[in-house]
């Protein structure tokens, strides 16, 4: 009989205190995939408010041009 592992459940790194912004271009590359899209609350594992938040300043990097739309 096969055994249940259960996944252990990612904390959001802004609940604990960590902050992204739009100008910190390493942070934000954490959460954007190798097309460039960025990546859902379950990968990254951030909660949803600061999930909205992290899409928030990467639009604005891109914006800003720090950041390419594509790659």
């Amino acid at each position: 009989m096969a055994e249940f592992h259960r996944k252990k459940k990612k904390i959001c790194q802004m609940c604990a205190g960590k902050s992204v912004d739009y100008k910190d271009v390493m942070i934000i590359q954490k959460y954007i995939n190798e097309k460039g899209k960025i990546m859902p609350r379950r990968m990254t594992g951030a909660c949803a408010k600061h999930q909205r938040h992290i899409a928030e300043q990467i639009k604005r990097a891109r914006f800003m041009a720090l950041i390419p739309f594509v790659k």
